[in-house]
């Protein structure tokens, strides 16, 4: 049997490409582009400034004054990689997308038509450059051996996979998110304490051996290291009555409503997925228009999707399509000339969206946690929700991420329900003045009043030295009232002093305890004092 050639497009640094495209940049500017603080991404010319991956932002800063930071974005990376994605299935049809900024297609059928493999390599980077962008190609027998090469702009001949990863260090293993899950990082820093350096020298352990010491994982990281299939020649062929569809009434004319079209469509295609006890590790994205047309789009995954990466690349597709739309327009309304690619994006309304998932893999393969997994209660409620959504707007439901900050309120970062659960701020900062643990269980964002008293019934408030003005003794919330059996504080509050969020100026932080012989689910209250009056501003229960 005649061995089977991959061909891979890497675009290197492409969030950073993407976010300077964005900004209008010049390509010769330093870029970096930074999730929770530190750069996970950056141009050559940082590179060449000192700029690397982990840096934190005031160093990178630093070391390039000049360096034009962006914060990391996979809308954004996806939605302006449409277009190479367009001018390779042009130049080339079979387009599967690994990842926003790489891409695969087979290579026989493009060595076939351009005379050689060499000939389909140089076509595919002057067709890339065409939309000013730069790219590498590689070519092997397997899809994970072609990404190593496309990383390196080689060719490898057939057979010859092994031999070309074996001198890579073991860390390259772990290095690519489209071949490797996250966990990955744990199996490569074993197996380099364990003195295997190199991924030839793991391919020499037999798949006995590695099957018997380590995880399933491990498994897939050795098939790969060796160069041979990662997934058997025969996948099993998904059933038909798999595919999902939707009738888009309206028609989707905005990010937004695709968002929301796509969460509902993942969520159906996944109760079918899991009543059939598969997951799906290819899935096909089809959209037609009002005016007949069709589009679609071919998306591989390194493991199988979950609804939420699924609701993810029908946004980054849709979002895609939608934007090179209104930027056709917007070129029509100009007296320009539209894209000239017939797949550049709909000139009309989508109607119908469509999944077809077109490689399965059993259900064993998505591998679920104890507690938290995907179960059928957490799907019927995030159904609601996303009705919820659709009905009142994206952020009429939100959620909250752990975040970097001094007291609690600070330290809740909300965004949408299905977006990415980024954090405004690094929690694992050292945030010195932080409230110590534990935290409250409860925060009132809306600070209700209280009256703290001494034993006389005296207001307390805050002396000049820092401390209450007597030992507090009860506590008035309204109609209630509590004694208190104990207290802890006052803590001055003067970070972000400039940012003048009280009238005087001064707050304070304390809490107090609840005398336990109140009948009250209530054990203590974090209290905020300002403009002269004490607030509530979390509950210990």
């Amino acid at each position: 049997m005649k061995a089977r050639r991959v061909l891979v497009v890497w675009c290197p640094d492409w969030p950073a490409v993407a976010a300077a495209a964005e900004a209008g940049a010049e390509a010769t500017r330093a870029v970096a582009v930074l999730a929770a603080n530190r750069v996970v991404a950056c141009t050559a010319t940082a590179r060449a400034e000192g700029i690397r991956r982990g840096l934190r932002k005031r160093e990178a800063q630093g070391r390039c004054p000049d360096l034009l930071v962006a914060q990391d974005d996979p809308d954004r990376d996806a939605r302006l990689f449409e277009p190479v994605v367009v001018a390779v299935d042009a130049t080339v049809p079979g387009v599967e997308v690994l990842r926003p900024g790489m891409l695969a297609l087979s290579a026989r059928g493009a060595a076939r038509f351009f005379g050689s493999e060499e000939a389909a390599a140089e076509r595919l980077v002057d067709a890339v450059a065409a939309v000013g962008v730069e790219c590498q190609i590689g070519i092997a027998d397997e899809l994970s051996t072609a990404v190593f090469a496309a990383r390196r702009a080689a060719l490898v001949p057939s057979g010859k996979g092994a031999e070309f990863l074996a001198p890579m260090p073991i860390s390259e293993l772990a290095g690519e998110p489209v071949l490797a899950a996250p966990r990955r990082v744990e199996l490569v820093d074993l197996l380099h304490r364990l003195g295997l350096r190199r991924i030839g020298d793991f391919a020499a352990l037999t798949p006995a051996e590695v099957a018997s010491r380590f995880g399933a994982d491990a498994i897939v990281a050795h098939r790969c290291a060796r160069a041979v299939p990662e997934r058997p020649p025969a996948a099993r062929l998904p059933a038909a009555d798999l595919i999902v569809e939707q009738r888009c009434d309206p028609p989707i004319e905005r990010v937004d409503m695709a968002a929301f079209a796509g969460r509902m469509l993942a969520a159906e295609l996944h109760t079918k997925l899991a009543a059939a006890a598969v997951a799906c590790t290819r899935l096909v994205i089809h959209a037609e228009t009002e005016a007949g047309e069709q589009f679609s789009r071919i998306w591989r995954c390194a493991e199988p999707l979950t609804p939420d990466s699924t609701a993810d690349r029908i946004r980054w597709q849709l979002d895609g399509w939608l934007t090179h739309r209104a930027l056709d327009r917007a070129r029509a309304t100009q007296g320009s000339d539209p894209v000239d690619h017939e797949d550049s994006g709909p000139d009309a309304a989508i109607t119908l969206l469509r999944l077809e998932p077109v490689e399965v893999v059993s259900a064993g393969a998505l591998q679920l946690g104890l507690w938290g997994g995907v179960g059928e209660d957490e799907e019927r409620a995030r159904r609601a929700l996303i009705r919820v959504q659709s009905l009142l707007g994206g952020d009429a439901v939100r959620m909250g991420v752990l975040s970097g900050g001094r007291g609690p309120e600070e330290r809740i970062t909300m965004v949408a329900l299905g977006d990415e659960p980024v954090p405004e701020t690094d929690p694992a900062q050292p945030w010195p003045g932080r409230l110590p643990e534990p935290a409250p269980a409860l925060v009132l964002t809306h600070h209700p009043e209280v009256r703290v008293e001494a034993a006389d019934g005296t207001p307390i408030w805050v002396s000049d030295r820092g401390m209450f003005t007597a030992d507090p003794a009860r506590l008035q919330w309204g109609s209630s009232s509590w004694r208190l059996s104990g207290w802890a504080g006052p803590w001055p509050v003067d970070d972000r002093w400039w940012a003048h969020r009280f009238e005087d100026g001064f707050a304070a932080r304390a809490q107090v305890q609840l005398d336990a012989e109140d009948k009250t689910r209530l054990r203590a209250l974090l209290l905020i004092g300002y403009n002269n009056a004490w607030h509530v501003e979390g509950l210990y229960e």
